[in-house]
């Protein structure tokens, strides 16, 4: 207790060196807490969305399937086994057909995905509701992204080609009836989704798919010969690792923040340890071991992480509440990044991260304090008093 207390009254008395140290460490402390709060923002609204329009609770993909080769989408398609179809009438799978073609809105010629889906399910978040329409025109559901590429709104008629299982080119009028919006750019940019009996008839692939889409929260999935299942960990395999590289990158922010602080912090104590010589030997002849005083100089150093937390807590909570509930806009389109990424951003800041970012601060900043202290070990408390350290 006398340690704490002399430490307090010590650094009260520093002045403006201490707040200086002090609001140095409690900058760094809320940039690692934001940092990481935004990393884990990201992962799980990317996850969740992905999840949510794209994924479901796992895909099984047509043995031929490789979505990085447009080369195999000719071969990548085949008839649902008998037990999948039962799955799909009872809601628990839902059949997608992909092909490559065509457009042509206002004289230009653009290369897409045709995506054939069912406008009954409600596995995916896509409004496929739409598409049970009975215009002249084949209905045709876009995402705003692919909407804006090609200066399209609901309504507009244009021309879209195809080919067929036999090798011939078909082709007919498609009209907008929807435009959604998504933050998963795979399954909005440069892709256009018809109703799935629509496109088998188009593309004279009768009860064929290329993907088979499961329902959240499939347990135990069963084998289909012929067909290959991908669980949530492979599909969400590069947001898992650009996540990861983030943080990798975040480490060493973190580093600079943290040893810019610690440096002020060292600097400090080597500098009280040499203006307070007679101090520390007063101490001494009074009857204060040197292990005392070496942990009078260390509880001054570690107090200023106390202080820069109590600070930390004044000034960033309200800020750091106010991007969770608020959220933070993003500079960057989700297409654009080549990943899902909400135009807003919601940061998630747990109490695991608030409790371990404390932790980290306090150790270091106890251990920065206590490197130079250990010089008063070698004091002799004569010289001490008289101002000389040999």
């Amino acid at each position: 207790m006398l340690s704490l207390k002399l430490a307090f009254k010590n650094l009260i008395g520093a002045g403006l060196r201490t707040w200086l140290n002090v609001f140095v460490l409690s900058l760094a402390f809320v940039i690692i807490i934001w940092h990481k709060g935004m990393l884990d923002g990201w992962d799980r609204q990317a996850r969740t969305d992905m999840i949510a329009w794209e994924c479901g609770g796992g895909q099984y993909w047509q043995q031929n399937y490789d979505p990085y080769d447009p080369f195999t989408l000719t071969e990548s398609h085949a008839a649902m086994p008998g037990d999948a179809i039962s799955k799909e009438k009872d809601g628990k799978l839902l059949p997608i057909l992909i092909s490559q073609g065509s457009i042509y809105p206002g004289g230009r010629i653009q290369s897409v995905l045709i995506k054939g889906i069912v406008p009954s399910q409600k596995i995916l978040a896509i409004p496929s509701v739409v598409l049970d329409t009975g215009i002249t025109e084949i209905p045709v559901l876009i995402g705003q992204h692919m909407a804006k590429a090609n200066r399209l709104k609901i309504g507009d008629v244009f021309s879209m080609r195809w080919r067929t299982s036999s090798g011939a080119f078909d082709a007919a009028d498609a009209r907008v009836v929807r435009i959604f919006r998504s933050s998963v750019p795979s399954v909005d940019g440069g892709q256009l989704w018809v109703s799935l009996p629509t496109l088998q008839k188009m593309l004279n692939m009768p009860g064929q798919a290329t993907l088979l889409v499961t329902s959240q929260g499939t347990i135990n999935p069963v084998t289909f010969n012929g067909w290959k299942f991908k669980d949530l960990d492979f599909l969400l395999m590069d947001v898992t690792n650009i996540i990861k590289a983030k943080s990798a990158s975040g480490v060493v922010l973190w580093f600079i923040l943290l040893l810019l602080a610690m440096l002020a912090i060292f600097d400090t104590q080597v500098l009280s340890i040499f203006r307070r010589q007679k101090e520390i030997g007063t101490c001494v002849a009074l009857g204060m071991t040197k292990g005392q005083v070496i942990r009078l100089f260390t509880v001054e150093g570690a107090m200023h992480s106390v202080f820069a937390i109590i600070l930390a807590m004044a000034w960033g909570t309200p800020l750091l509440y106010l991007q969770a509930t608020k959220g933070i806009s993003m500079p960057v389109n989700s297409q654009d990044f080549g990943i899902s990424m909400a135009d807003v951003l919601y940061p998630v800041y747990s109490l695991g991260l608030v409790v371990t970012t404390t932790l980290i601060v306090f150790v270091t900043t106890t251990i920065v304090s206590f490197l130079p202290s250990r010089k008063i070990a070698k004091m002799n408390p004569t010289d001490a008093i008289r101002g000389k350290i040999k």
